[in-house]
């Protein structure tokens, strides 16, 4: 296993154990959205603090495997603070690291790397991919965060 494979499996395993932005948010003024995947039956619930278009504050409870806790946690961190046009980059971006980018491959068939970079920490659950089954659980906050900000619209 190479050392960037240790690495990524580390981030993972943090975020899972150690997640960022767990909690409620009080609603009013947060929006509440569930999501859930009913293969597995990984459940997330995504709180959503926006005040002039940024998403001010993000909370998230709910239950799943070490991939979709880890990814939630990740999320959050990632779209923080940002406006609603860098979180739906960000979730643009994500999705298509788990279908576009992580297929894609250089001449020499090494999978392309720039794109990955570009997504910091996330780029840790490029793996998910090898397991398709997997790719829904990575998906699930990145879909209900979309739900939530489209609820907004």
């Amino acid at each position: 296993m190479s050392n960037l494979e240790d690495l990524y499996r580390e981030i993972i395993l943090d975020h899972y154990r150690s997640p960022r932005n767990r909690g409620e948010l009080a609603s009013p003024p947060a929006q509440r959205v569930e999501g859930f995947n009913p293969l597995c039956g990984d459940e997330i619930v995504v709180y959503l603090n926006v005040e002039d278009d940024v998403l001010v504050d993000i909370k998230l409870t709910g239950q799943g495997c070490s991939i979709s806790q880890a990814s939630s946690s990740m999320m959050s961190s990632a779209v923080k603070g940002k406006s609603l046009a860098q979180v739906r980059e960000a979730i643009t971006s994500f999705k298509q690291l788990m279908t576009v980018h992580a297929t894609a491959l250089q001449e020499n068939g090494q999978p392309v790397e720039a794109d990955l970079r570009a997504l910091g920490e996330l780029a840790a659950l490029q793996g998910v991919v090898k397991f398709p089954v997997r790719i829904k659980c990575a998906t699930l906050a990145w879909n209900t965060l979309s739900q939530g900000l489209d609820d907004l619209s």
